[in-house]
Parts: C-alpha cells; structure tokens; sequence
C-alpha cells in the first residue's frame, strides 16, 4: 500500500469551501462525461451512523479513455469501471474507490480533514505508524500542470474575483494569505491510501494511479477558486437542486444526446 498527505491551501474559509466544493464536484463531473464515459450517480441522500451525520453519494465512474495505456491494454473489456461511496461528514469527508473486476485486491482510500489553517498541522489523521509521503499543492503554480490540462480560465495566477475581491495568486500568495487576516484561508488535507495487488504491476500501478489523484486534486482545486463567483453566494438548498439537476444531465451526456435546459451554474 503506497499513502500520500496532500495539503492543498485555499483562500477560502472552510463554510465558504463546503459550498464550492458540492459546485464544483457537479460542474466537473459534466465536463469529465459524454459518449459512454464519464460518472453514473446512483445515490446521492442524508445518512446517520454512529452519531455521524452528512450526505452519502454512490457514483460509477467509467474510465476507458481515461487510464494509462498500459492498464487498458490488461484490463478486460468494461473492466475499467470504479465503483466510489463517499460519506460527507463535513470538516470530514470519506472516499472509498473499488473494482468489481479486481474486487478485494484494489482499493483507494481518500480521507479528508478541511482545516482554518495555512496546511502546518503535523498529523491532522492521527497516523501513528503509518508511513506516508507528505506534498503540498500549489493551485497557482503553473509549472505542474500539463499543457493539455491548461486553460487560462482555470489559472489562479491571472484570475481575479468581481464579487470577493481575491485573486490574481501572485508567487508568493500563501505568504501574503498567512499575514492578511482580513482573507479568509484554509487547508484541505488529504489522506489518500492506494493499494492494488496486481502481480508485476502493484508498484508500478499504485505510483501512476497517485500520480492521476495529485493531477485531478490540482485540476479540480484551481477551478474551484476560479469558478467562486459563481457559487459564492448559493446556499445548501441551490447545491442540492443544483446535483439534482445534474444527475439527469449525466445521464444525457454518458449517453451522447445532447443536453437542453442545462443547470444555471448558479449565475
């Protein structure tokens, strides 16, 4: 099993962040869905469990073009489906990812804790032995993205807010966010735990597969900032009706018909 911490630091606060992350994961999902690919949403309804409370979602997630080569050239057809429970409890949120073709020998485990921090708590998880790598995402660092992920709409490093204000993320933003008291931030901290047994392949695939989640985390973070004006003043309630809306699209768009009467992105 190979466990990586990322820290990302936002200049969010962590109520704002609530809002915008439910936005963005509908938003993105659209983006990442079409022609038979994409997200299935299969539950998305209010859970309690031993005295926790949130939201549980069921997804499947259908991922042909979206592996690396040589996992497709292996997997049988409709293998490279991931089958992904999340228990949003927030602060706390819980990921599980599975395969149904590998069943017990695959999983990823995506814990996350969202703190009122600058990302230098030393062990929010409480990992007493695990041994973990720890790496901090810069949204506004350009450098680690790839070019054909890159679009100047989605760069925090040119991008300035009309309703808050914040924005362009200069070279030294998390600097000048540490000593701004008046800007909100805080630090999603994510503990991501990947094991895949797979004979000659497990280290080779459990590399490739984190290197994929620091590439969506960084994606989907700098569009989250971007996208602010345009969640920054919807409440709970507009999320909700907002996946609602986008369940039904999902299924238009993994479908390859055509969409009408698409959601009003909270514009």
């Amino acid at each position: 099993m190979l466990i990586t911490e990322y820290r990302i630091v936002l200049p969010v606060s962590v109520e704002e962040y609530q809002v915008g992350q439910l936005y963005a994961v509908a938003q993105a999902s659209k983006d990442e869905t079409g022609g038979g690919e994409g997200v299935k949403v299969l539950k998305n309804e209010p859970y309690e469990k031993d005295g926790e409370k949130g939201q549980y979602t069921l997804k499947i997630y259908y991922l042909q073009s979206k592996v690396p080569g040589f996992i497709s050239a292996l997997a049988p057809t409709g293998a490279l489906e991931i089958h992904e429970e999340a228990w949003n409890a927030y602060p706390y949120c819980k990921t599980i990812l599975t395969n149904p073709w590998m069943g017990e020998k695959f999983l990823i485990k995506i814990e996350t804790w969202h703190k009122p921090d600058m990302g230098d708590q030393e062990n929010v998880h409480g990992c007493e032995n695990a041994e973990r790598e720890i790496v901090y995402l810069d949204i506004a660092e350009r450098k680690d993205i790839n070019p054909g992920d890159y679009k100047p709409e989605h760069d925090p490093a040119i991008f300035k807010s009309e309703k808050t204000g914040r924005g362009p993320l200069g070279p030294d933003w998390k600097k000048e966010l540490a000593n701004n008291s008046s800007c909100p931030h805080m630090c999603a901290y994510k503990l991501v735990s990947v094991e895949c047994k797979w004979r000659g392949f497990q280290t080779k695939l459990e590399k490739a597969i984190h290197k994929m989640e620091k590439r969506i985390f960084t994606n989907f973070h700098r569009q989250l900032f971007c996208w602010i004006d345009n969640w920054i003043d919807l409440s709970m309630d507009d999320i909700r009706h907002i996946e609602d809306e986008t369940k039904n699209e999902l299924d238009t768009l993994r479908a390859g018909k055509e969409v009408k009467g698409l959601a009003n992105d909270g514009k």
